[in-house]
């Protein structure tokens, strides 16, 4: 019969949470680290070779085969990746 809207009501801790929301700023994404780096499902971050790109007829079918395959980041640059990588899972 009648069209009457629901109405909601917000305690005032609601509402300072939600205004809190609002003001708190966005970390970006690094993108170029994005690009680089995978987190492994225990935790740990996964990066490529560096010198596999070009100028390879110089280098032996082994290296770059070795090239091929990832490795961890090490300890010391964890830090400063996970920095650029607010959101990684």
């Amino acid at each position: 019969m009648f069209n009457r809207q629901a109405r909601v009501f917000f305690s005032s801790n609601d509402r300072e949470r939600s205004r809190q929301e609002a003001l708190m700023p966005k970390i970006k994404t690094l993108r170029a680290a994005a690009k680089r780096f995978k987190r492994t499902a225990s935790g740990k971050l996964k990066r490529g070779f560096a010198y596999h790109s070009h100028i390879l007829t110089k280098k032996t079918a082994k290296r770059k085969r070795r090239l091929r395959k990832g490795t961890l980041v090490s300890g010391a640059d964890q830090t400063n990746v996970e920095r650029m990588l607010p959101y990684a899972k």
